[in-house]
């Protein structure tokens, strides 16, 4: 059966950057530039470029051309995903930046906090993903030390945390039994758009959980991450 030349194109380049001869955010060859180098007329390239935007492999933008995507993170809606790994399970490289951490007790009047507490303290941490270097996501993180008193000591400590962050460390160490996740949409403030370096504004997907050892409250987090940047998958059987 005789490939179509749009098939041909879309195949080439989806090859190149699966190769990782085209790497994120390159700018793929203008339309005009495609159709001389093919022999082929524009309805043909634009038919190309689409079908690898439809498969994610690339992005179309007004006056900035076709850029080859950058992968997104995907998580199961129902599951604490260890974001580390789910990064390098696309083939991109993994960084936790710590921003701030602190010693604190509950704030009075939030439910929240105190629930968390426990009558004990609260550790707050405040950090940013990375993925090949670019800002994935902003976290704010509580831990009950009351739950976690190691997490005083791993993340004031000499050693610290790890290159994976507080929610790796926690993943490994403190086995959850129950968890609660709510998935908002919302504008980066303007704190979060400097760290993501998107404008204020930016749609964004905004993820808190809490999770819980038998009755023991462990952690609170908010994690930002640019609408583009993140998928959430469920699958449900009947």
């Amino acid at each position: 059966m005789k490939t179509s030349l749009h098939d041909t194109i879309r195949a080439d380049f989806a090859a190149r950057i699966r190769a990782g001869e085209l790497a994120p955010g390159d700018r793929l060859p203008t339309e005009a530039e495609l159709c001389e180098a093919y022999g082929c007329s524009r309805m043909t390239v634009n038919k190309a470029l689409t079908a690898l935007a439809a498969e994610g492999l690339v992005e179309r933008r007004k006056r900035a051309g076709t850029l080859v995507a950058h992968p997104r993170v995907h998580a199961m809606v129902l599951d604490v995903p260890d974001l580390a790994a789910r990064v390098r399970a696309e083939g991109q490289a993994y960084a936790y930046e710590l921003l701030a951490c602190s010693e604190r007790s509950p704030q009075r009047g939030e439910a929240g906090e105190v629930a968390l507490a426990a009558g004990g303290r609260l550790l707050a941490l405040d950090g940013l993903h990375r993925a090949n270097g670019r800002p994935l996501a902003v976290e704010h993180r509580l831990v009950s030390l009351a739950a976690v008193p190691a997490m005083r000591e791993a993340a004031l400590g000499v050693e610290g945390l790890g290159e994976d962050g507080p929610g790796t460390w926690l993943l490994r160490h403190i086995p959850w039994t129950e968890a609660e996740t709510r998935i908002t949409a919302a504008g980066a403030t303007r704190e979060e758009a400097a760290l993501l370096g998107v404008a204020a504004g930016h749609a964004c997907l905004c993820i808190e959980r809490r999770t819980w050892r038998g009755d023991e409250a462990i952690t609170l987090v908010r994690q930002v991450f640019p609408g583009e940047l993140y998928d959430l998958v469920a699958r449900f059987g009947p």
